[in-house]
Parts: C-alpha cells; sequence; structure tokens
C-alpha cells in the first residue's frame, strides 16, 4: 500500500536586524540564518534592515535565530527597538557625525589653505590628538563590524574603511616617528580622519532617507486609533481598541476613525476612505454597510457591530502586504547579491595590487599606501545593496497611498513587461449587480407562479444572477419559499424541488448539453442575446422529460470608467481582452459598449469557470488551441490574433483582472494577477497585486508604478556599478586622494536612496479620454 508523506507546515518571522551597512552584510547575515536547524529560507532586506525567515512549525525559533545574528556580528533588535530607530528624530544619531566634523575641520583648513598660498599646518602631534578620536572612537563600528566580517572568512563595506584608514593613520604615525628632529613631514591623519566621518556622515543621510522610504506604513500605523467607545450594558466605556471582540457594539462619533471593521447598525454617514482606497470623495454609509477600520467617520453618529480585530481586520491586512512586499527581493536583487559575495575580497587584491604596483614603479611607500588605501576606502558595495529594495521600497509605498497594494516583488518587477491585459467580465468591467430585465414564459403558463418558484429555488444562493431573480420577485410581492435538495451544477446553473416538483435554472449550453427542447422559446432567446442579456432557462423535470417553462433574461451596466481604462491600456500599445461566461451574443454587446472589439480577438465567451485559467495560459502561449465553447470555432477564439508584442519566449507577458473566487486560478496562471479590492479574499491572496478601489482605471496605475520602480532600480544599479568601474582605476592611478574618495562613496549611497525616494512623487496616470458609454435599453419583453 502506497503511502503519501504531507509537507511541513511552516511559520514566518520577521527580526529587525541593526548594524548592517552593506550588501555583503546581507548575504552573510542570510547564511547564518539560513545555517539554523529547521530554517527552509531566509530574505534580508538592507533598506529596511529586517529579516524575514520561513521555518518548520512548533520549533522555538526566535531565541536561535536572534542569537544567529549576534553570533554573526549584527544586533537582533525586539520589536520596540526597531520601532524607536523608525520613528526616531530626523537629528537622531548626528552626534557622532558632529563630533566627527568638529575634530576634522581643523585638519582639513590647512590643506584648503595651501591651495592659496597659505602654510597654516599643525603640529604632528596636535594632529595625532585630533585624528586618533575620529579612528578608534568615532570609528569603532568599522573595526568591530569589520573584526566579525574576517571571523566569518567574508568581508563588508567596515572591513574595507577600517583597513584603509588605518593604513592611512598609521602610515602618518610612521612617518611622523622617524621624520628627522625640527622638520615638518607631509602626514596623512586628515585622510584618515575624514574619510571616517563622511562615511558616518553618509550612513546617517542614508538612514534619514530609509525613514522616508518607510513613511507610507508608518502612515498606515497611525491609522489605528488607540481607543474606542464600548457599548457595554451599563453605557459607552471608553476602552483600548485591543480589548474589543467580535460582536461588540462600538460608537462612532463625528470626525473620528473607525477603529476597527464592522457593519454600520444605526444611524447613516459618509466615511472617508482615501487612505485605505485612494479614493478622495467620502463614500455615504446606510444601515448594514461595511465599515473598514482606520477610514475617518463624516457627520453623523453611527454605532457598528464589529466583525472583525486585530491581524485580520482590513487594515492589518493591507499593512501586512505592504510590508511583506517590501520585505522580499526583486528577482534582480540575484545579480546583485552574486556580486556582492565576491566584491569585497576582489577589492583586497586590487588595493594590493596597487600597493605592489605603485611601490615596483618606485613611488616609494607613502605614495604607494595612500593609493591603495584610496581603493579601499572609494570601492564600498553599500550603494549595490540599496539599489534595489530603497526603489521597491518607495514603490510599494506610493502605490499603496494611491490605493495599489502590491503584494510581492516579483510582481512588481514583472508587470511592466505586460503586452496582454485580460479582464473578467462581471463585477469587474461591469458594475456586476445585473438586473432580471426580461421574463418569458412558455405559452399559457402564468408569470406570476414561474417566477416565485425560479425565485425560491434560487433564494439560497450568494451569484449575482440569483439575487436579481430574488429581488425582482420580492419587487412584485411575491412570497419566496424556501427550497428542498438544492444542487449547484458549477459553471451551469441549479437544480431543486419545490414541493412535489422539480425544476432546473441554466444556460443555454447547459440546455443544449441536456437537450431540452425550447420551441418557440428559441427564437426569442436569441433575440434577447442579440440585444446583449445573458438569458437563462427556467425547467420542469416532467414524467415525459425536461420541459422548458420560462427564458430569464439580465442586463449588467458598465462600470463608469472602465471604457476609459481600457482605452488607457490600448492607447500605451497594450492588448486588452474579456473573458466572460456569458453567451457569445451577450459577450460582444457588452464588449462593444465597453470599447472593445470583438472582430478582433478580444472577446473571449462562453468560458467556464474551470477554464479561465487554460484562456489565460493560451494567451501567454500566442493565443492557438484554446476552445471555450461550440460557437467559437475548431482552434478557439484567438486563432489568428496574435499581438505584434511578444517576449523573448515567443508567448505574452499576460495581466490578469478578476475579483470573483472562480477567478483565482487564472489570477495565479498569468504573469500578474490584479485582484479587485472590493472582490473575494480567496482572489485577493491569488493576485500579485490588488486594487483597493475596484477600478480598472487602476490597472494602468499598476503598471505604471512598476515601470517607474524598475527604472529606479536600473538607474540606480547602473550608478552603483559605473561609480566603481570608474573609481577604482582612478583611484589606483593616484588620480583620487582618500578624502575624495570617501566622499564620493559616501555620496554614492546618498544619490542612489535620493534617486528612490523621487517616485514618492508619482501619482496615477490619468484615463485616457473616451467616448460616452453607449446607453443600453432593456430588452423589449414581458418585465418583470
Amino acid at each position: 500500500m502506497s503511502q503519501t508523506t504531507s509537507l511541513p507546515s511552516l511559520d514566518s518571522l520577521n527580526l529587525s536586524v541593526g548594524g548592517m551597512t552593506c550588501a555583503s552584510c546581507v548575504g552573510r547575515v542570510e547564511r547564518a540564518l539560513k545555517k539554523v536547524p529547521g530554517v527552509q529560507d531566509a530574505t534580508v532586506n538592507l533598506a529596511t534592515e529586517s529579516a524575514h525567515i520561513t521555518y518548520q512549525s512548533g520549533e522555538p525559533m526566535e531565541a536561535q535565530l536572534r542569537r544567529a545574528v549576534r553570533d554573526a556580528g549584527y544586533e537582533p533588535r525586539t520589536e520596540a527597538q526597531a520601532d524607536a530607530a523608525e520613528h526616531a528624530s530626523p537629528w537622531a544619531g548626528f552626534a557622532p557625525v558632529g563630533f566627527g566634523l568638529l575634530l576634522s575641520l581643523p585638519l582639513v583648513v590647512p590643506m584648503i589653505g595651501d591651495l592659496f598660498g597659505a602654510h597654516w599646518m599643525l603640529a604632528p602631534w596636535l594632529q595625532f590628538a585630533l585624528a586618533t578620536p575620529v579612528q578608534f572612537i568615532l570609528g569603532a563600528r568599522f573595526y568591530r563590524a569589520g573584526w566579525h566580517a574576517l571571523k566569518a572568512f567574508t568581508g563588508n563595506m567596515d572591513l574595507l574603511v577600517a583597513i584603509g584608514t588605518s593604513a592611512g593613520w598609521g602610515l602618518s604615525v610612521w612617518l611622523w616617528l622617524t621624520a628627522e628632529a625640527g622638520s615638518m613631514p607631509h602626514l596623512y591623519f586628515e585622510a584618515s580622519a575624514v574619510v571616517v566621518t563622511l562615511v558616518l556622515l553618509g550612513k546617517w543621510l542614508e538612514a534619514r532617507a530609509k525613514r522616508q522610504t518607510t513613511a507610507a506604513i508608518r502612515a498606515l500605523h497611525a491609522l489605528r486609533p488607540e481607543v474606542a467607545h464600548w457599548v457595554s450594558e451599563d453605557g459607552e466605556v471608553d476602552v483600548p481598541v485591543a480589548e474589543l471582540m467580535v460582536g461588540d457594539r462600538v460608537v462612532v462619533r463625528p470626525g473620528e476613525r473607525i477603529p476597527v471593521d464592522g457593519r454600520l447598525l444605526e444611524g447613516e454617514t459618509q466615511v472617508d476612505e482615501s487612505m485605505l482606497t485612494g479614493e478622495p470623495l467620502p463614500v455615504p454609509k446606510v444601515a448594514e454597510a461595511a465599515l473598514t477600520g482606520g477610514s475617518i467617520n463624516g457627520e453623523g453618529r453611527i454605532v457598528m457591530q464589529v466583525s472583525a480585530v486585530g491581524a485580520e481586520t482590513v487594515l492589518s491586512r493591507i499593512i501586512r502586504l505592504v510590508e511583506d512586499a517590501q520585505a522580499a527581493k526583486a528577482p534582480i536583487q540575484r545579480l546583485v547579491d552574486q556580486v556582492s559575495a565576491v566584491f569585497v575580497p576582489v577589492v583586497l587584491v586590487l588595493a594590493l595590487l596597487t600597493l605592489l604596483g605603485w611601490l615596483w614603479a618606485g613611488a616609494g611607500v607613502a605614495t604607494a599606501l595612500i593609493h591603495a588605501v584610496a581603493v579601499l576606502v572609494i570601492a564600498c558595495p553599500c550603494a549595490l545593496g540599496l539599489a534595489t529594495p530603497a526603489a521597491i521600497m518607495a514603490g510599494t509605498g506610493v502605490a499603496a497611498k494611491h490605493g495599489i497594494l502590491i503584494k510581492d516583488a516579483q510582481a512588481l518587477e514583472l508587470a511592466h513587461k505586460v503586452d496582454t491585459v485580460a479582464f473578467d467580465k462581471t463585477g469587474t468591467l461591469t458594475v456586476g449587480q445585473p438586473r432580471l430585465v426580461a421574463f418569458v414564459p412558455a405559452e399559457g403558463l402564468e408569470l406570476a407562479a414561474l417566477l416565485r418558484a425560479a425565485a425560491s429555488l434560487q433564494s439560497g444562493s450568494e451569484h449575482p444572477l440569483a439575487r436579481a431573480v430574488v429581488a425582482a420577485a420580492q419587487a412584485q410581492g411575491l412570497a419566496v419559499a424556501a427550497p428542498d435538495g438544492v444542487r449547484a451544477v458549477p459553471g451551469r446553473g441549479t437544480e431543486g424541488e419545490m414541493g412535489a416538483v422539480s425544476y432546473l435554472i441554466g444556460s443555454l449550453r447547459w440546455m443544449d448539453e441536456l437537450a431540452v427542447a425550447l420551441g418557440p422559446l428559441r427564437a426569442r432567446a436569441a433575440g434577447l442575446q442579440q440585444e446583449g442579456a445573458t438569458v437563462s432557462v427556467l425547467v420542469e423535470r416532467t414524467t415525459g422529460g425536461l420541459a422548458a417553462r420560462a427564458l430569464m433574461a439580465f442586463g449588467d451596466e458598465p462600470k463608469p470608467g472602465a471604457q476609459a481604462a481600457l482605452a488607457g491600456l490600448r492607447a500605451r500599445g497594450l492588448r486588452t481582452v474579456m473573458i466572460s461566461g456569458d453567451n457569445r451574443g451577450a459577450a460582444e454587446a457588452m464588449a462593444r459598449r465597453l470599447g472593445l472589439n470583438p472582430e478582433a480577438g478580444e472577446v473571449l465567451a462562453e468560458v467556464l469557470p474551470g477554464d479561465k485559467a487554460a484562456a489565460v495560459a493560451e494567451l501567454k502561449r500566442g493565443g492557438h488551441h484554446f476552445s471555450a465553447g461550440p460557437s467559437q470555432g475548431k482552434n478557439g477564439p484567438l486563432e489568428g490574433q496574435r499581438s505584434t508584442r511578444s517576449d523573448k519566449r515567443g508567448g505574452h507577458i499576460v495581466a490578469m483582472v478578476g475579483d470573483g473566487v472562480n477567478d483565482a486560478p487564472a489570477l495565479a496562471a498569468a504573469d500578474v494577477g490584479l485582484a479587485m479590492g472590493n472582490g473575494t479574499d480567496v482572489a485577493m491572496q491569488a493576485a500579485g497585486i490588488t486594487l483597493m478601489r475596484g477600478d480598472p482605471g487602476l490597472v494602468a496605475g499598476a503598471l505604471d508604478i512598476s515601470h517607474r520602480t524598475v527604472l529606479k532600480i536600473r538607474q540606480n544599479l547602473f550608478w552603483a556599478f559605473a561609480y566603481n568601474v570608474a573609481g577604482i582605476p582612478l583611484a589606483a592611478l593616484g588620480y583620487l586622494s582618500p578624502v575624495v574618495a570617501g566622499a564620493a562613496m559616501a555620496l554614492s549611497s546618498v544619490s542612489v536612496m535620493a534617486n528612490a525616494l523621487l517616485l514618492r512623487r508619482w501619482s496615477a496616470p490619468a484615463a485616457a479620454p473616451s467616448a460616452k458609454t453607449t446607453p443600453h435599453t432593456a430588452p423589449a419583453a414581458r418585465s418583470a
């Protein structure tokens, strides 16, 4: 008998790590964490100074992981320490930089005087007195971190700075002690002191910039109020939000933030949800409306019932998504990691070769050593380590501000390559609230009795068409009863019993599969489809077989702005496709109202829910051999409809936009999945990007912020690599002094962060102008 082994369940943990300075540090911390037994994966982010660790469930791992970080030479911060660092004053940590500047300035002034013929050189003992505290007190951090790197047989920025500045300081001491009495030797104390100070200044500026990249997360955390007005048996009581439980009743006064998720019980108001959705206009709320924690109540006093608390609230899930995306590594970071792994050893070799080369050229020990120091100082890999995560943090942060939640860095990096965007129809491009626009009974049968039967059979279903039938029956004052033995047939319809009578309700395709004779209703159904309606059939199971009793025609409306959103995507050179389970006539009629061209292969109709993923896979391959229904030809709807843009494999990069449970497989199958935030949690989990407003216009925004972020990553990596490619030879050839090299090294990190921060000015692109949506006329039939 065969046995199946289940995969071990996994837990994850985020650790704040202090003391990392460059990409080499990142690699060292990752290797240390991965060596801990039970750890499956570890990803370290230099910009967020955090580690995300995945490990086997049931293991008490946190203490071991913290110890591994400490043994590697870094500081595992507590949550309080990490929070304090994140919320620190803009001038926090400047004291060492300030002391360094005060001690280094007297060493630099004589150098400036030399340029103008003034000789203000300080006595050697005074230079020694000023430079030594900078070297060994303010620069102690470089020695500690460099020593830990040496013990681990690796290198990092700190090791390069420690070796380089120590060489400059040691050379100056040697020249001073070996100089003839009464002479004034040329010393290099200013080089070592100024380099240490400049590096400290660069790291301080870098830390300030990092705090700006996490501003989006801090803004989301700030949306959580501390206190809620709990309605107890004794009246209103102010309690901490952490004490609220599901089912509690809470009062929210005008202008206050809603503390947690819930539903409105009493009162009416308008709610500002802009920080969650990016939508600037207040949203009206009436009884039973959903309320989201963190949004701002308008002018009305309301009473709400709590439906979710703590980590289960929408705001908490949004924060987790943004934090996970900012902590994740983009695929392009793998190249940086590979370079960083060998960067420091290569630099040490180059510095040694520079020293030997100048000695061989007869330049003397002092000159050779100073040029080698310049190579060590300028070749800092910190800009490489910051190039990618800084851009990702800034990009995901500004996207969240505009209602675009990017779940992983891979989706962010890939979205800019998309050349085909596929949309689910119902709820994505349309309002998703279809109405029963026509009810056509068979000849001689009573409309009210059949409508009551159809509504009763559908009363337990959450399907939009089922709700439309029930709403139409209730509008006519018909009593809706509970059915017996209801069974849903996925992608086809519903069957069940009403008393002694058995009914089926389903699509025309299902009726054809069951060989139901529609008789005179067939022509009426075709006419309704041509008018753009989705048609279902009510069938009674009789002793003589299945007999059609009535047609039901449903109409939906395009979402406001959907047509403009599609036009905007086409203006960007993208191909747009609508995927629908409706019959071809209804799907094509809606497509034309949205500005799509069915003749150009922009509509896939009669696609069963289970086939949506296959349709997306076929779009990725280029559009051949997908069959989604008998009316679409032997080779499927995309035959002959190839897009001119494709990736290197000959296929296409496809984004899928959807909102329902049945869209989840298609969202996962696409290269980039975009879920509407007004949809289901299943769809949001399957997608790499969530659009919080449910607005198709945000699709262009998601693709645009991906393009901008990847552009920033490439710019940062280019300058980080170019800086080293140009700087190291110049330093080795003697064109850069250690002081200039130190300034350039500090500037490289700051410039990378500043370039990434430019993304904070991004705003979503405006929708392309489009013609007015074609007005829709309900089919001329007996309306229910």
